[in-house]
C-alpha cells in the first residue's frame, strides 16, 4: 500500500481556493498510484480558531462533493481538515473519502486547552479506517494523549496518521513524540503539517514518516508544497513538489 501525507500552505478562510489546491495535490498523488492521502489539521480553512465559527460547514456540505468524486474516480482515500458545525458547537474534523463508501467524519476528541474556547470535543470514535491494513487517525494535540494511541493500539492499527498544525516552536517536540509512538507501538507513523501563517504564528512544515523502529524515513522542508509517501510493502519513500 502507498500512503502519503500532504504539505500545503492554505489561504486563510478561502475554502474554494484551498479546495482547488487540495485537488491538485490529490491528482499528483493519484498519478503515482497513492492509495491514501491525508492533509493537515483544518487544511481547508487554515488553522484559525478565532475564525472557525464563521468558516465552519456542515459535514454533508456540497462544497466537499469534489473530494467524493475524485476519491471514486481515482480510487484514492483522502482525508481533509475542516471545522464542522454541530448543535453543541464547532468541531475540528477530518472528512475522509474512501472509494465505494460514504464520507466518514472523524472529529478531534482531545482538545488543547487553548482550543476549548472555540471548539467542542468530537464523539467517541476509534478513528480507524482501512480494512486490510488498519490505520488510526489523529489530529494534532491527540498525539500527545496516551489514551489516544492506546486505543489505536487496542484496535490493532498498524499505521498512525497524524494531521497537525505545528508551529516552529513545537515541531521538534512533535517529531520526538511521533518517533516514540512508532517505536513503542511498532507502527508506521506519518505526520502531515502545513506551512505558512496560521493563528498568529507560522506552521513549520517538515511533514515526515517514521518506520516501526521509530527511525525517520523521510521528511519535507519548511517551505515546499506537495506530498511525502511510503510504500508499506517495499519501504520506499519519496516526495513530490506541487
Amino acid at each position: 500500500m502507498k500512503i502519503a501525507v500532504a504539505q500545503i500552505e492554505p489561504v486563510t478562510g478561502d475554502i474554494p481556493r484551498n479546495i482547488q489546491q487540495h485537488l491538485a495535490v490529490i491528482e499528483l498523488a493519484a498519478s503515482e498510484e497513492v492509495d491514501v492521502l491525508i492533509f493537515p489539521e483544518l487544511s481547508l480553512t487554515g488553522y484559525e480558531p478565532t475564525l472557525a465559527a464563521r468558516l465552519a460547514i456542515d459535514v454533508n456540505d456540497s462544497l466537499l462533493d469534489d473530494f467524493f468524486r475524485i476519491s471514486q474516480d481515482r480510487q484514492i482515500t483522502v482525508g481533509v481538515g475542516v471545522p464542522t458545525r454541530h448543535p453543541e458547537g464547532v468541531r475540528i474534523s477530518m472528512v475522509v473519502f474512501q472509494p465505494g463508501k460514504s464520507r466518514h467524519i472523524y472529529s478531534k476528541r482531545y482538545l488543547h486547552p487553548d482550543e476549548e474556547p472555540f471548539f467542542v470535543k468530537g464523539p467517541e470514535d476509534n478513528g480507524i479506517i482501512g480494512e486490510g491494513i488498519r490505520m488510526a487517525l489523529a489530529i494534532c494535540y491527540e498525539t500527545s494523549v496516551p489514551a489516544h494511541i492506546e486505543q489505536a493500539h487496542k484496535h490493532r492499527a498498524r499505521i498512525y496518521l497524524a494531521s497537525v498544525a505545528k508551529f516552529q516552536h513545537g515541531i521538534v517536540r512533535a517529531q520526538a513524540r511521533l518517533s516514540e509512538i512508532a517505536r513503542d507501538y511498532s507502527m508506521t507513523v506519518l505526520m502531515s503539517n502545513a506551512i505558512g501563517s496560521a493563528d498568529g504564528g507560522v506552521c513549520a512544515g517538515m511533514s515526515a514518516i517514521w518506520n516501526e523502529e521509530g527511525a525517520l524515513l523521510g521528511q519535507m522542508d519548511e517551505t515546499q508544497e506537495g506530498f511525502l509517501a511510503v510504500n508499506t510493502d517495499t519501504g520506499e519513500v519519496w516526495r513530490r513538489a506541487l
